[in-house]
């Protein structure tokens, strides 16, 4: 295993070990850290040392670890700062992988997240564990996320793991050969208890939003939702939703456009004083593929349905639906 050396200076005398570890090796994870220097795989003078070790001019701090932690931190190699991926995985096999993100969980790097705290750090960081992917080896490819949820939606995201899954299912996703059905909680009662919800959609890129029109204006796109109904509580209701057109924010600015704005939607909804949740009630809950045409490596995920077990707000809002 390769070693690196560092000499301590005046600048860095009075230091703890692990600052200094963390301050020069931005990449290894604070938990990794620890268990080298437990296995003596970092020393202070060739010695076994603390973390808490003081360091004081003239110290040597060797290092064995592994070549790729010392890279510049970056969003191609932020996998490494992840230590213990926490994924739930729904379905996975040698082409693709199928996660249930979390709210609140930012799918890639440039939409706000710090690195190593998105989604994609995870699925990289779980497949690097495994050995399935080497990036020293494979830099034509990294995995990669085929969709995309908002950060404070939950639901299934697809992953490939190599670079023709990607192309495949890309190519189903831009030919709408999959069904992708979302479960949201709306405040009051949709009548029709079973629709479309049709308009055109004007994303303002500044402010991060969208505005729904009946009639089409400058720059907007169509924008159509077929919901059903599935049960209703109090002044609030559960429904089903199937995106016929993906435009940014859809679901949810629709239904506000309706007079039904999604449960705990800050941004299209309504100040709430009897509930409180830090999301909006709103989750990718399964995926069927669909195929029309050819599947190519991935023809035999034609036909199959995957569905999220749970899925909090139903539990706690809707706990008796059968």
């Amino acid at each position: 295993m390769p070693m690196k050396a560092f000499t301590i200076g005046k600048n860095d005398a009075g230091q703890r070990l692990d600052r200094f570890i963390a301050k020069n090796v931005p990449l290894l994870p604070a938990s990794l850290s620890q268990k080298y220097i437990r296995l003596k795989r970092i020393k202070v003078n060739g010695a076994r040392a603390q973390r808490d070790t003081r360091l004081s001019v003239g110290d040597l701090v060797e290092m064995y670890v592994n070549d790729e932690f010392f890279d510049t931190p970056r969003a191609e190699n932020a996998y490494l700062t992840v230590s213990t991926p926490r994924l739930n995985i729904v379905y996975e096999d040698e082409n693709i992988l199928l996660c249930d993100k979390r709210p609140g969980l930012a799918v890639h790097p440039h939409d706000g997240a710090e690195y190593g705290r998105t989604l994609i750090d995870h699925i990289q960081a779980y497949l690097y564990g495994k050995r399935e992917w080497n990036p020293r080896q494979e830099n034509a490819f990294a995995p990669a996320l085929c969709n995309r949820i908002d950060r404070n939606t939950g639901g299934i995201v697809i992953a490939a793991k190599n670079a023709e899954a990607l192309r495949v299912m890309n190519e189903k996703i831009k030919n709408r050969e999959m069904d992708k059905r979302y479960l949201a909680v709306i405040h009051g009662r949709m009548d029709p208890q079973e629709g479309m919800l049709r308009g055109y959609l004007f994303k303002d890129a500044v402010k991060n939003r969208v505005y729904v029109t009946k009639e089409p204006q400058k720059g907007s796109k169509s924008c159509e939702t077929r919901y059903r109904a599935l049960q209703t509580s109090k002044d609030l209701s559960l429904v089903e939703c199937e995106l016929i057109t993906g435009r940014t924010h859809q679901i949810r600015a629709q239904f506000a456009a309706a007079g039904h704005p999604l449960l705990g939607d800050g941004k299209y909804g309504k100040a709430e004083k009897h509930y409180d949740r830090k999301y909006q009630a709103l989750y990718a809950y399964r995926l069927t593929f669909a195929f029309t045409t050819d599947g190519g490596i991935l023809q035999y995920l034609d036909g199959k349905s995957f569905q999220v077990k749970q899925v909090d707000f139903v539990e706690e809002y809707f706990p008796l639906r059968p």
